[in-house]
């Protein structure tokens, strides 16, 4: 007796170790491009959103499902304007929700565009992204997930890092290339995302960070990601609001580039909801279902059950 209540304590130790949330540097030694200066990182909270800035050594936060019923998983890029990270309710809060449901998700702390701390910032944050793609799928096996169902997401500008990260796969950026792991994720989940970068419907605010006030012309094209969009762009899931700052063009052009590629593709615009909401309930309407509508799409997919 004796001897099976220590094997049950035991296995019982190993489950509450493997479902604690782990952090893995996307970068053993400094990150590609610093340029020495030394900053603690900055986090903040105030009107119920954490916002953390002045990010130096990017990281994967891992949020391991306890009861795992798939193995596909997600890897979640927070929005926050490329300006600062809103990490929990774009990030933590929407691992936990895959979690409940069976997914091990994992939420990319990466690095903000600012000159005085990297070289060649703008690309700074599509390198991280890249990076997390690689990591997630040459540690697949650890985590007991499939390299060829690694997905996406992001939110807001997260969701402009996750689209360019869905269409720039074939150029690895910065000085990490491996050319024996593909970063093309395998699906996309955007979510109120900004997509182009033409002066009509673009976010300013994001243009501005990552790629300054006055771009040239190359560069408006090169990070508007609807011109991006190719036959092998990954499959799509897209959520915007008429109301958004964010204008729901931004959706629309991507939705369109997929439609007119072959890509499948799934938009869902709610009217009313604003921008910024994550799972938060707030009375907002029908834009509160937006994300049974994705989990509709995830199971149709196979990817979630």
């Amino acid at each position: 007796m004796k001897k099976l209540f220590l094997t049950l304590f035991a296995l019982t130790v190993m489950s509450n170790l493997y479902a604690q949330n782990q952090t893995i540097l996307l970068y053993t030694d400094t990150a590609p491009g610093s340029t020495g200066k030394q900053v603690p990182e900055d986090s903040k909270t105030s009107d119920g959103i954490t916002r953390v800035k002045d990010v130096t050594q990017p990281a994967l936060i891992v949020y391991p499902a306890k009861k795992k019923t798939t193995d596909a998983t997600v890897i979640i890029c927070p929005g926050g304007g490329y300006g600062i990270l809103a990490i929990d309710h774009e990030g933590y809060d929407i691992a936990k929700w895959f979690n409940e449901r069976g997914m091990t998700a994992f939420v990319l702390k990466y690095r903000l565009p600012q000159e005085e701390l990297f070289d060649n910032d703008e690309i700074r944050p599509l390198q991280d992204a890249q990076q997390a793609i690689r990591l997630v799928r040459k540690n697949a096996a650890k985590y007991g997930i499939s390299p060829d169902k690694v997905g996406i997401m992001g939110f807001s500008a997260g969701g402009h890092l996750a689209s360019t990260a869905s269409t720039h796969f074939n150029t690895q950026v910065g000085e990490i290339t491996d050319p024996s792991v593909s970063v093309r994720p395998d699906f996309s989940l955007l979510i109120y995302p900004v997509i182009t970068f033409n002066d009509r419907f673009t976010h300013f605010g994001s243009r501005d960070n990552l790629i300054g006030k006055n771009p040239a012309v190359d560069k408006i094209e090169l990070y508007s990601n609807d011109k991006q969009v190719t036959k092998d762009t990954p499959p799509t899931f897209l959520i915007s609001t008429t109301d958004d700052g964010v204008q729901p063009e931004n959706s629309i052009a991507y939705f369109l580039a997929c439609k007119k590629n072959k890509v499948p593709v799934e938009m869902h615009i709610y009217e009313k909801g604003g921008h910024g909401y994550g799972l938060k309930k707030k009375n907002r309407g029908p834009v509160e279902t937006w994300a049974a509508r994705m989990e509709d799409w995830l199971k149709d997919r196979k990817l979630m059950k």
